[in-house]
């Protein structure tokens, strides 16, 4: 006997509508296009908070830059004339060279004693783990907590702590922080001793990327450890010496709390830097729309370095 098809059922070459499976599998595919919003939901309160006090100050920041900014007053528009300001003062060509060498001691410090580090913890061992969490301790540690920590180990007496050290080789007393001759490179010791660690947790991370092979071709051929590590393990980390160099650089040029409270910019303006300096103008000398054409131009150089080691490693990489 015969079977009739069944209700809503359609076969292969008839005509009429979709079966009853495929209408239900169109509304669940819709149902799951039409959730797009949902990470957008997740991601709303963080967008709302950087937008409430990232985004809108940066805004308003690039505003003042160009006025004369008094406070219950009404601002008065000036111009360019906070950048002729700010470009043409002793002071702040004096800070930026300042930050420019501190960005670059402490990059290259903290970059080469992050791969020191990391080629020195690889490995798995629970004791290694151990002492890498003790070594990453400095970077958790509030900066505040540094500052005062190497404040006091600064100390220029010679019952100091470093002088007491100094004073076991022979060396004089040193006035660290408290001597224009010594204090920028006292301050970098610190940013390095602060920004190592992080750096060798980075490290730790592209090591576990490094094809093993590499090194074990290199010891047949008779390469040495430091053969080695020169031209197998820092090609294999090239990638992350680049994400490094930009996240040092940035932590480099914005450089401000440790200096601020190390030594507040001197002594007699050896240290000044360009955020302790805007800091100055702005909050200390009420000159916000001049402190306000110091940050958009430490902004706009921080950008620069930003796409020009991007366009570098683009162009390498090709």
């Amino acid at each position: 006997m015969k079977r009739a098809p069944l209700p809503g059922r359609r076969f292969p070459g008839a005509g009429g509508r979709p079966s009853g499976g495929a209408a239900a599998a169109r509304p669940k595919h819709s149902r799951r296009a039409g959730r797009w919003w949902t990470p957008w939901l997740f991601l709303a309160p963080a967008m709302l908070l950087f937008l409430y006090f990232k985004f809108i100050p940066m805004a308003s920041a690039l505003t003042m830059s160009f006025q004369e900014v008094q406070p219950y007053l009404g601002n008065r528009w000036v111009g360019t004339e906070n950048y002729t300001t700010v470009l043409g003062s002793e002071g702040f060509r004096d800070a930026v060279w300042h930050t420019v060498v501190l960005a670059a001691g402490q990059t290259a410090g903290s970059m080469l004693l992050g791969l020191v580090l990391a080629l020195l913890m690889e490995g798995q061992g629970r004791r290694l783990g151990f002492v890498r969490s003790a070594a990453f301790l400095p970077v958790v540690v509030p900066i505040a907590v540094v500052a005062e920590l190497w404040r006091i180990m600064y100390h220029p007496t010679e019952d100091g702590m470093l002088n007491s050290l100094l004073g076991l080789v022979g060396s004089g007393p040193s006035g660290f922080i408290n001597h224009p001759d010594t204090s920028l490179g006292s301050i970098m010791i610190t940013g390095i001793w602060r920004g190592a660690p992080y750096d060798m947790m980075i490290f730790l991370a592209g090591l576990a990327g490094v094809d093993r092979g590499l090194y074990e071709a290199a010891k047949v051929d008779g390469a040495s450890r430091l053969q080695r590590v020169w031209h197998v393990t820092v090609p294999g980390l090239r990638s992350v010496f680049t994400i490094l160099f930009i996240l040092a650089a940035i932590r480099g040029l914005r450089v401000f709390t440790e200096v601020f409270l190390l030594t507040n910019g001197g002594p007699d303006g050896s240290t000044e830097v360009v955020m302790t300096l805007i800091y100055k103008l702005g909050l200390e000398q009420n000159r916000l729309g001049v402190g306000a054409a110091g940050a958009v131009l430490l902004f706009i150089a921080t950008l620069i370095l930003t796409v020009f080691v991007h366009l570098v490693r683009r162009r390498e990489s090709k």
